[in-house]
């Protein structure tokens, strides 16, 4: 009988994607990220039923600028992200980590 072997997230991700800092890495979860974010603005848009016109004209933008932020094909400004979140009527906070403090801007 052999033994199976298994593997962390971590490794999987370090063995296939690249290790932690490399640019293949850093790229992926930077996608990663904005997939979410993409996922959190569609969930809060239908959870307030709004369309995303009507959204787009709450915050100033196309329609077709919050599709883009929705299914992440667009890398949007922090600004434009902020306006959003604010026209959904939702808290967004974003933490940055400084060697061995945070600093969280809201």
């Amino acid at each position: 009988m052999t033994d199976i072997k298994s593997y962390s997230l971590a490794e999987m991700k370090d063995k296939y994607i690249g290790a932690v800092g490399s640019p293949e890495r850093d790229n992926y979860e930077y996608e990663l990220r904005m997939d979410v974010l993409g996922k959190m603005i569609k969930t809060a848009r239908q959870e307030r039923n709004l369309t995303q016109e009507q959204l787009g004209k709450l915050v100033g933008v196309q329609k077709s600028q919050i599709s883009k932020l929705e299914s992440n094909t667009n890398s949007a400004t922090i600004d434009t992200i902020l306006k959003v979140f604010k026209a959904l009527k939702a808290d967004i906070h974003f933490n940055v980590k400084m060697e061995k403090h945070y600093i969280q801007l809201a």
